[in-house]
């Protein structure tokens, strides 16, 4: 069998023409989910928003960002019925097609999303609109657990053992696991009752409800090729190939507000602010000890006290800016926009690690079966009949994972010989750049018209699937820099990505591991055949081997969503560590930080369950230091959820009279 490409005399006006048609359908959708599926919508347990002018003047605990952590710490911190407890979120609360799978690519890039970019370098991203990566971040109740894929990996067991060998007691794989247990609500019967898993937890655990016949495809080959199979990607062996568990509840997507907010929504001693944008924390540069965080609220700029602590949980990009707009930072830095140097730490903005993946990985396929298609192209997604499935049966396409249908980690002739923490993820994905008709790379990932022109263009919408490879431990070392002490102004980012040349190394093996799956004899009855082999005016032409691998890599580069180390953990021996091992940040009272911006290195696979169990535990860890006794369900109320009143006529006596400011704390109004 051989390929032709799509005859079109004017491809570009046919993929243009697809989007205002799909941005039509999104709002048909959106308007038939309100009509029809009372369980998306939700308005029962919706989280509520308070009012400026109901919220108290003084909290016992203030949580910045209700994004992955900062929405799991705020319900389980207001479980103690005395402490009252107030979320700041940038965002809004979610959208109805947040919780569709398929749709989570549409989110980016709008009102949901922070929309960060990276700075300009030569050595990667050359394929994106001025060399620039596109960083998507949750600016939305939920975080980028809203955005994100859902995939649900918990790292590998070294990586924490790794966190505490380097001074960080408590966060070993034996210490971090009960937390995930916790946190876990799996349901997939096959792993449900492995005693690595829970089944009480806020966060829902499911297979994705619809695949496409290529996921079988896609085990058979890894299996032809050596690697063992398995059901679970976080069992107790990881270097395995396995369907994808992710963070999804009947089909649908479990963030974090809906795992952890919605249930307690009407907690009286929760308050739950959003559309609030935190400018700083105030920090009392005597005794350095935080008391009171500003913030605005719509034309609104006000501030509250704080009587234990204030929680920092803006994700791994803003937490460390507020830190510096707060006068916690590099001195440097600081200094250079006239911010008043509270605590000098080099490492706050430093230390920053992301997993580089290496896209445009997309093999031609044939059915032999006759014209019918394999893999899941976005022309059949916006159908009338898959609406209908969703709608009226929670099924189809609009509740696959289209980015993703089976899940694997490999060692490449880099690692460690007999390591069992590999050192390349890779994803087997039965959509493509070419399937989706370039809404990923062109209004996800940000590809320039011309790169994607060259390289995919004459095949939109041919049956294709894509293999993506992910770094998962960069040598690499990027940073964050202050670029205005304007709090609306964004910090620049310096991912850094290849810096070390060995990371560009192990991301080729990554891609020549791809084209060994299309090799496989299973794939060869699809006539498989890499992209590239049929093109010739394509970016990186003429050249050959691991030099070609290397140019679409430093093309295509992708994020996929995985910033950390930004506020790394470590003892007060290291003069790059922000916060010690309680999460506090070293030298300044009353502040923590609980986020992906805490870890020293990075996990091994996606990064938002670990962010998760370190809200868990940092919860735990703030317990511990308040409460009068051990941390015991008998030594404090269990806040129950009841009716939130307001009260026009003042404000409530009942429970926000319990955070009175101390004469220390109130004597800091002015």
């Amino acid at each position: 069998m051989g390929f032709g490409p799509v005859e079109s005399h004017d491809t570009r006006m046919r993929i243009m023409l697809t989007r205002p048609t799909n941005v039509l359908i999104m709002l048909l959708l959106d308007a038939c989910i309100w009509l029809q599926r009372t369980d998306v919508v939700d308005f029962r347990n919706r989280v509520q928003d308070i009012p400026s002018q109901f919220i108290y003047d003084v909290y016992d605990f203030v949580v910045i960002g209700g994004g992955s952590a900062g929405a799991a710490v705020a319900a389980r911190l207001s479980e103690v019925c005395d402490w009252n407890v107030l979320l700041l979120e940038a965002g809004t609360d979610e959208t109805f097609l947040s919780d569709l799978p398929y749709l989570y690519p549409v989110l980016q890039k709008g009102r949901l999303d922070w929309m960060f970019e990276t700075e300009p370098n030569e050595r990667f991203c050359q394929g994106m609109r001025g060399n620039r990566c596109s960083w998507p971040r949750g600016k939305v109740l939920g975080g980028s657990s809203v955005l994100n894929a859902m995939m649900y990996v918990r790292g590998n067991p070294e990586d924490y053992d790794e966190w505490e060998r380097l001074g960080n007691a408590g966060w070993s794989w034996k210490d971090v696991l009960p937390y995930f247990v916790k946190m876990e609500n799996v349901r997939d019967p096959k792993i449900a009752n492995k005693p690595w898993h829970g089944r009480t937890g806020p966060m829902t655990v499911e297979l994705f409800r619809n695949h496409s016949s290529l996921q079988e495809y896609f085990l058979r080959a890894a299996k032809e090729l050596g690697m063992q199979l398995a059901d679970d990607i976080n069992g107790p062996d990881q270097l395995v190939f396995a369907p994808l568990h992710g963070s999804v509840r009947d089909g649908l997507r479990c963030s974090t507000a809906k795992g952890y907010l919605r249930p307690v929504a009407n907690r009286k001693n929760l308050h739950i602010s959003m559309n609030s944008v935190v400018e700083k924390v105030l920090i009392d540069p005597h005794d350095k000890r935080a008391y009171a965080v500003l913030f605005r609220k719509g034309d609104r700029r006000q501030y509250v006290l704080v009587t234990k602590e204030v929680v920092l949980s803006a994700g791994a990009l803003n937490s460390p800016h507020l830190l510096m707009l707060s006068g916690v930072g590099p001195r440097d830095q600081l200094e250079a926009h006239g911010i008043r140097v509270i605590k000098e730490l080099p490492g706050v903005g430093q230390n920053l690690q992301d997993h580089v993946a290496a896209g445009g990985g997309v093999f031609l396929i044939q059915n032999p079966a006759g014209p019918k298609p394999l893999s899941i192209r976005l022309i059949e997604v916006v159908e009338v009949s898959t609406a209908r499935d969703f709608l009226f049966h929670n099924q189809g396409r609009l509740v696959a994972m289209p980015s993703c249908e089976v899940m694997g980690f490999i060692n490449t002739k880099y690692n460690p010989p007999g390591s069992k923490r590999g050192d390349v993820q890779i994803f087997m994905s039965a959509q493509s750049d070419i399937s989706d008709g370039g809404t990923e790379g062109l209004a996800g990932a940000g590809l320039t018209y011309n790169y994607y022109a060259r390289n995919f263009e004459s095949w939109v919408y041919h049956d294709s699937f894509l293999i993506m490879p992910l770094l998962m431990r960069p040598e690499s070392r990027g940073w964050l820099q202050l670029a205005s002490a304007d709090p609306m102004q964004k910090i620049k980012i310096y991912p850094n990505y290849f810096a070390v040349d060995r990371d560009l190394d192990i991301l080729v093996e990554g891609l020549k591991f791809g084209v060994k799956v299309a090799q496989t004899s299973v794939m060869r009855t699809l006539n498989a055949t890499f992209i590239y082999d049929t093109l010739h005016g394509d970016t990186c032409h003429g050249r050959t081997g691991n030099d070609f691998f290397r140019c679409l890599i430093q093309h295509y580069s992708q994020t996929i969503y995985h910033p950390v180390g930004t506020a790394k953990m470590g003892p007060a021996t290291d003069r790059m560590a922000v916060v010690d091992d309680q999460l506090r940040v070293h030298g300044i009272g009353g502040l923590r930080v609980v986020d992906a911006s805490i870890m020293p290195t990075i996990t091994t696979g996606n990064t938002n369950a670990p962010v998760i169990m370190i809200a868990e535990r940092a919860s735990d860890l703030i317990k511990f230091a308040h409460l009068p006794a051990l941390l015991r369900e008998e030594h404090y109320q269990q806040c129950d959820s009841y009716n939130f009143q307001y009260h026009p006529h003042g404000r409530d006596t009942t429970v926000g009279s319990k955070a009175q400011a101390s004469p220390k704390v109130a004597n800091r109004r002015g």
